[in-house]
């Protein structure tokens, strides 16, 4: 069986016609037809002369399609972020009994010292029950309850009155809780302990083979949910 006329072409497929053909091809693949008046419909009656397409346009034309494509992800995950924190801040502000503000900074502050948001709020409920003035027998002031000492180790010359600083004591106390995670090799349990008994005391006990659990551990990580986590752990 012969083909039909219109698919006999006497002249080879040259390089230039290959480009041409594929040029098309992109063109209308990309909705960039209009470009050099591509868009024009043609007949096979019609006198016309078709360059050949500008591939230095196309090329630009596809790089811009491609940032405009990787700029929308980048705002994509942006806004996933933004509706994840938001959710966060109000589901937690609404289980802790807790002022929007507050839930956002325990939120906010934990993230930026490396510590899992739901372990920082577990961390201040335990502490202080939430209470900016909350002060120990043992001298520890604040959300989570740090000694001046302890607290002048990360700023030299704080004072018992900048402890009662929301943000300061935040800041401080995740920031020591995350020193004494690396401390006892990301032990979430001995860090805890840590925190409660002091590192040098923790350390004394497991040097003699002793077990310096006490029961603070326990009652911050109960519930604690990590957020890549899919059960509390135990």
């Amino acid at each position: 069986m012969s083909r039909p006329k219109y698919y006999d072409d006497p002249k080879p497929m040259t390089g230039e016609r290959l480009l041409l053909r594929g040029g098309v091809f992109l063109a209308a693949a990309v909705g960039i037809g209009a470009l050099g008046g591509w868009n024009k419909l043609v007949r096979a009656t019609d006198n016309v002369s078709v360059s050949i397409p500008d591939v230095g346009a196309v090329a630009r034309q596809m790089g811009s399609l491609s940032e405009q494509l990787e700029a929308s992800r980048g705002e994509a995950v942006v806004i996933k972020l933004q509706l994840e924190r938001a959710n966060a801040i109000m589901e937690n502000s609404s289980r802790y009994q807790i002022p929007a503000d507050l839930s956002a900074a325990i939120y906010d502050i934990a993230l930026g010292e490396g510590i899992d948001p739901s372990l920082g709020y577990q961390l201040v409920k335990i502490e202080s029950g939430f209470k900016a003035k909350a002060k120990s027998n043992m001298a520890a002031f604040g959300y989570t309850q740090l000694q001046v000492a302890t607290a002048r180790f990360y700023q030299p010359g704080i004072t018992q009155k900048d402890l009662y600083d929301r943000d300061t004591n935040l800041r401080i106390g995740f920031r020591f809780l995350n020193d004494l995670l690396a401390k006892f090799n990301y032990d979430v349990h001995l860090a805890l302990l840590a925190y409660n008994r002091g590192p040098a005391n923790v350390n004394k006990i497991l040097s003699k083979g002793g077990n310096p659990a006490n029961g603070y551990s326990d009652a911050v990580l109960k519930g604690f949910r990590p957020i890549d986590a899919t059960e509390p752990v135990r």
